[in-house]
């Protein structure tokens, strides 16, 4: 059986690393590389850490190659919403940066690779974060810095080594990940506004149905909404 090219793109990305090689182990066959900020691989240690669970730059031109590399079952796992997404990760909420993210749609097209969205319940719920509400002296310090970094700097609070009040280590709190049916892309070899905009619909109405459809299943009220920004 042929295994086709795929492009997860994944809410949310705090286990993510972890969650690889599981993801490995349940789906034998298939080679998966996390996308990740190219500045990560500039810091000695880090870079080397990164790149032995197989992580690759989530520049266009690396996503590219991996994808159109002729060895079939490759899956590359992309966090869409990024840095912006993460400075509204806090505790109970369940809001992504995704409505104008549409790059990760052309190059899905452009290379033919499936689009499979997966998302994390209880990732926010590891880490505290300083309010920071829009407008607010924090949140635009870290507006300012994340552009001309391309990294943002959320102000966060965990737990210690041996107590539960302060620290950097994260609560020990449930991460459960689920992931959607593939969506089929037929290769595009220059891909219309249109079509971009067509299958990004589709993929927001998927993401928002395996949301909705298991919420509840890991302690979502019923009430809640998926926010996407």
């Amino acid at each position: 059986m042929t295994i086709p090219k795929i492009l997860c793109t994944k809410s949310k990305s705090a286990a993510t690393v972890t969650q690889i090689q599981i993801f490995q182990l349940q789906y034998p066959g298939i080679t998966f590389n996390l996308c990740t900020l190219g500045l990560n691989f500039k810091i000695p240690i880090r870079r080397e850490i990164l790149l032995l669970f197989g992580c690759i730059d989530c520049s266009k031109e690396s996503m590219e190659y991996a994808l159109n590399s002729k060895n079939q079952g490759r899956a590359l796992v992309l966090v869409v919403g990024g840095a912006a997404e993460s400075l509204d990760a806090h505790p109970g909420k369940h809001e992504l940066t995704l409505m104008s993210r549409k790059g990760f749609v052309r190059e899905a097209l452009l290379t033919g690779a499936h689009l499979v969205p997966v998302y994390s319940f209880g990732e926010n719920d590891v880490f505290e974060q300083a309010a920071n509400p829009p407008g607010s002296t924090l949140r635009k310090w870290q507006e300012k810095l994340r552009k001309s970094m391309g990294t943002a700097l959320p102000m966060v609070k965990g737990r210690g080594f041996l107590q539960y009040t302060y620290g950097f280590l994260p609560f020990r709190r449930s991460i459960n990940t689920v992931i959607g049916a593939p969506i089929t892309v037929e290769k595009t070899e220059n891909p219309t506004n249109e079509q971009i905009e067509k299958l990004h619909e589709k993929y927001v109405e998927k993401l928002v149905e395996l949301f909705e459809g298991h919420k509840q299943r890991f302690g979502v009220s019923k009430n809640v909404k998926l926010v996407l920004k």
